[in-house]
């Protein structure tokens, strides 16, 4: 089991409070300590979010809406109350509460990323349809094809991968398109760089939610 210290459970936004990624629970609090006590006019590097829920008149909590979202330093963090559904980190002084959303201070941009060659993100590119047939086939019905097939030398790059219907993939097996009697629908490309925020679907902690549903 990967300790609490080690977990991406902490999203992180620009000063503009946009989506630019995650960081482990050891990643957030060295941050959120690492401000200089003596630039007192200064802001931190980075700041919590300390997140506020109504509690009912029962106990239970109201989760669908924040009552107020305050940026803290480390200091004024550190004083928080630790509710009982807050995952903790112990001192030797006392249980500091995980935070689970915080604020890079000093960086205003929104970084751009390369989607990763993976099986998903040939899905994604070609919308589950398959390349030679126009055919929507899902993730069920479908599978990576290699244009030119790596016995032939063709190698694994955005370029060289298509989603296929599987019957159409064991057709063609290790031929090129036009040996198959195939024609690609277009040539397939690398996808565009996409800002951080889009690559950050999954919501790691349910406070995420509160800011990341319109951009999933």
């Amino acid at each position: 089991m990967t300790p609490l210290l080690d977990k991406p459970l902490v999203l992180s936004l620009n000063r503009s409070w946009q989506v630019i990624g995650h960081r482990t629970v050891r990643q957030a609090l060295v941050a959120l300590n690492g401000g200089d006590p003596s630039a007192a006019s200064a802001l931190p590097p980075a700041l919590g979010i300390d997140i506020a829920y109504e509690q009912h008149a029962d106990g239970t909590w109201d989760f669908s809406q924040p009552l107020y979202l305050n940026p803290l330093a480390w200091d004024d963090w550190l004083a928080l109350p630790v509710r009982d559904f807050d995952l903790t980190v112990n001192t030797p002084r006392q249980a500091v509460r995980v935070p689970t959303v915080m604020i890079a201070t000093n960086y205003a941009k929104m970084p751009v990323r390369m989607p990763r060659l993976t099986r998903e993100a040939i899905y994604e590119r070609d919308g589950g349809v398959c390349q030679y047939t126009g055919e929507y086939v899902g993730r069920g019905n479908g599978n990576l094809d290699h244009i030119v097939p790596r016995s032939r030398g063709g190698r694994d790059t955005f370029e060289n991968l298509v989603w296929a219907k599987r019957e159409i993939n064991s057709l063609k097996a290790d031929r090129l398109p036009h040996e198959a009697g195939l024609r690609l629908l277009r040539r397939p490309q690398t996808p565009r760089p996409l800002p951080a925020s889009a690559l950050v679907r999954e919501a790691r902690h349910p406070d995420w939610r509160h800011f990341i549903t319109a951009s999933a």
